[in-house]
């Protein structure tokens, strides 16, 4: 298994971070697979898979090239570098912009776990790359950028909050499948048959959300590491498109419906606002009218207030005809162009995937 030995202080000291560069490499991965795993995500497919494989057709290096990276257990350094606390996508692929053609080949090799392909024996490699990676970025994500934020954001402030309850051996066992906790600062970081890693006393230890459902590790020399997961379940579905009954949306309102529906899980203001798009106002004014009527209920969990559907919740829903699959559709919100996929779960993709600087390393 893929084991990290991490310090105290370094566990201490670790954050959750937004990478913009992750987001559009693991869209990039959704792409590669080219499969949704539900009808949102289908739909996102639908909407910018023609337009990547004509991106593809229209550059033979490209495909070869992104299989290559991408690999089967290890993803090739210089395509998907760890991205810093606060650093824009332009500047983390600018580092895949810079790398010595010679490096790139060596590290694709490595991918490969063989010879390159002819196509990819060539000195403009990172360039190439660059081009991809900025294509997925400024067509399949920018777009949607500030909802996939939010989503992310709504995710770290739930993991901080579960940080703060019940400390960080909570939160490592829940990141992703493969993650977990061991104790004697030992970390699981995946269940590939890896060399164990010892991070360096003062390294910087970056946990980065992603709303597709996939994940991989990474790292740059012993100073910085990152462990990209997939959002929480309750926020990375495709919420836009879950059904909303037609005769509850007639008795409560739609926008009530939708909230009501959402809530089967527990969810904070803060998740409901980033999956909805609403404001925090208007969050705040339907959760309070289902209060009074009985329809959620609040539920304290370390310093977030969450909120459920009640005993009586369940019954309007199921009266309704929610288990049906019969409804609108747009209780939460209208569909829009460009929602972001939220991709197959890891025991789904060909082979968890981890990147870093050392080609010795096993990937």
């Amino acid at each position: 298994m893929g084991l990290w030995q991490i310090g105290t202080d370094t566990l201490a000291r670790s954050r959750f971070v937004l990478s913009p560069f992750a987001e559009a490499f693991a869209s990039l991965r959704l792409l590669h697979a080219g499969t949704g795993a539900h009808p949102g995500e289908d739909a996102w497919l639908r909407a910018h898979l023609p337009g990547y494989r004509a991106r593809l057709a229209a550059d033979p290096t490209a495909a070869p090239l992104v299989q290559a990276a991408i690999g089967t257990s290890w993803i090739a350094d210089f395509f998907c570098p760890t991205s810093c606390v606060g650093e824009s996508f332009e500047d983390t692929v600018a580092r895949v912009r810079a790398t010595d053609a010679g490096e790139a080949r060596a590290d694709l090799r490595v991918s490969l776990q063989g010879p390159l392909p002819s196509a990819l024996e060539r000195d403009d490699l990172p360039e190439r790359a660059t081009a991809l990676l900025t294509y997925v970025w400024e067509e399949t994500v920018r777009p949607d950028w500030e909802r996939r934020r939010r989503v992310m954001e709504a995710d770290m402030a739930a993991r901080t909050a579960r940080v703060n309850q019940g400390g960080w051996a909570a939160v490592l066992d829940s990141l992703k499948p493969g993650t977990r906790w061991l104790g004697e600062s030992r970390f699981q970081v995946n269940r590939n048959a890896y060399p164990p890693r010892e991070l360096a006393a003062g390294a910087q230890l970056l946990f980065m959300p992603v709303t597709p459902r996939t994940s991989w590790v990474s790292w740059e020399g012993q100073e910085r590491y990152a462990v990209v997961y997939p959002c929480l379940g309750v926020l990375s579905e495709d919420h836009d498109r879950r059904p909303v009954p037609d005769g509850l949306g007639a008795l409560i309102g739609t926008a009530r419906a939708g909230l009501l529906t959402l809530l089967g899980t527990p969810m904070s203001t803060t998740q409901l606002v980033a999956v909805t798009g609403w404001a925090l106002g208007s969050v705040g004014g339907h959760l309070r009218v289902l209060l009074q009527a009985g329809m959620v209920e609040r539920r304290r969990a370390g310093r977030s207030v969450l909120y459920v559907r009640t005993a009586a919740g369940e019954v309007l829903m199921d009266a309704s005809g929610s288990g049906s699959g019969t409804g609108t559709g747009t209780g939460v919100r209208k569909p829009e162009p460009g929602i972001p996929a939220r991709g197959r779960t890891d025991h789904e993709l060909r082979a968890e995937s981890a990147s870093g600087p050392t080609p010795e390393q096993p990937r």
